[in-house]
């Protein structure tokens, strides 16, 4: 059978599970399971299905996830949700969609320590998703910019992904983080920007601005930031300066949190208990699916569908900007079936040649792959942040898909800008190591 036919019966067989309403972690083995059984009857789909999954869910660099997590639960039992609007509602009232863009503030500070989307995802989720409807503001425009803004996670170092991808094309790691700064910052603005005009459309949905203040109340309310900035500069440092790992930096963030809730008196066996059980019902949900799409993935390579596209991208011997123009629309098919890392892990040996010959340079391409691999996250049917967002706000997956439709096609546009103006990439990069 054609690999086309394979993969359009295995993308069918996915899309019935979870419209059936299956656990989507479970969804995913079961396709991987059915992707194994088209990969030739030598190789035991059992004993692939145990390895794949033990292997994953073994890592060393996930324990940071949950505890990522944690420490966003413990936050949200504290006043730190109430104190963060607050916090920035007297420096957004003037820009049209107001304490919005505290979706995409905090998704790009927070991301810019945890590394992980899923982590920026949820810890942001949980803090802003009651407070903004608490205040009346768009549901669906809520979720759609918490999908997107929670991608910042891999986009603004450091980043797991980025790690991967360096690794694989044998690039300097430092460089590739240089590289995403200028991106994550031209992304920020792209949704930010969104959000306004969105807002100026649609007033009617948009609550009244709150009152003005003068400028020494606006910074007293600001103080109100301080505990949870400290916070995140002690970690981020603690991180940029090789003091602590991100498992490390995460360790610590989590007693910061718990030092933040004793001191505002939060801190109570209640909620301490409260905070474990929320984020082990997160993680559980998060795990198993990492699980799921880690042997959906080995399943797909095994098939050889991954590959076959590459060459056949590689066959058409397109022009540098068709080049990326295919590679984009290939890397937005694969993220429909696999996670992100895995299309990174599958595709560069067949890729990077290809890139090379066309002119592009690899830190560059770098940068590329993270905004595509950020599509994924935020496209059906296994959008890793879709999921997230699905769990934690209740709402059907059509919903959220459809939310997060807007963000999708900015970090499309951001792809374009950064083929066309490649300098936004290269810029720190060049000046760090100027040789």
């Amino acid at each position: 059978m054609e690999l086309l036919s394979i993969a359009a019966i295995l993308l069918g067989f996915l899309a019935l599970l979870l419209g059936a309403g299956v656990w989507i972690g479970v969804a995913l083995m079961a396709t991987g399971w059915a992707g194994m059984q088209f990969a030739g009857g030598a190789i035991p789909a059992g004993s692939v299905l145990a390895t794949t999954v033990w292997g994953n869910s073994a890592s060393w660099s996930l324990a940071a996830l949950p505890l990522f997590i944690w420490m966003g639960e413990i936050l949200f039992r504290t006043r730190l949700s109430e104190e963060m609007f607050r916090g920035f509602a007297p420096w957004l009232n003037w820009l049209p969609g107001r304490l919005m863009h505290v979706n995409v503030l905090a998704c790009g500070v927070f991301g810019s320590v945890s590394g992980s989307s899923a982590a920026t995802c949820a810890t942001v989720a949980k803090i802003a998703l009651p407070e903004l409807k608490k205040r009346g503001y768009d549901e669906s425009l809520s979720l759609g910019s918490l999908a997107g803004a929670g991608t910042l996670g891999i986009l603004i170092p450091p980043s797991i992904t980025m790690v991967v991808y360096a690794v694989q094309a044998n690039v300097s790691i430092i460089q590739v983080f240089l590289a995403g700064f200028l991106p994550g910052m031209l992304v920020m603005a792209l949704y930010s920007g969104y959000i306004a005009v969105w807002s100026l459309a649609n007033p009617n949905r948009t609550p009244p601005a709150e009152p003005s203040m003068s400028l020494r109340r606006r910074i007293a309310e600001s103080l109100n930031l301080i505990p949870c900035l400290l916070l995140i500069i002690f970690v981020f440092l603690s991180l940029l300066m090789g003091w602590a790992t991100a498992t490390e930096c995460a360790a610590w963030g989590v007693l910061g949190a718990l030092a933040i809730a004793w001191w505002q008196g939060a801190l109570t066996w209640q909620s301490f208990w409260a905070s474990v059980m929320g984020a082990t019902r997160v993680n559980c949900m998060i795990l198993l699916i990492l699980a799921g799409a880690s042997y959906m993935g080995t399943s797909m390579a095994y098939t050889g569908i991954p590959m076959a596209l590459a060459n056949w991208v590689n066959g058409l011997q397109l022009s540098p900007y068709a080049l990326i123009a295919a590679l984009t629309v290939m890397y937005i098919v694969l993220g429909a079936a696999l996670d992100g890392i895995s299309m990174i892990v599958l595709t560069t040996a067949i890729v990077i040649p290809m890139v090379k010959q066309a002119g592009f340079d690899l830190i560059w391409f770098g940068i590329f792959l993270v905004l595509v691999v950020e599509m994924a996250e935020v496209s059906p049917p296994v959008g890793f942040n879709l999921f997230v967002l699905q769990t934690m706000s209740g709402k059907d997956s059509n919903t959220v898909a459809k939310a997060a439709l807007p963000f999708f096609f900015l970090l499309v546009a951001a792809v374009a800008i950064i083929t066309v103006f490649p300098d936004i990439v290269m810029l720190l990069p060049r000046i760090a190591f100027p040789g």
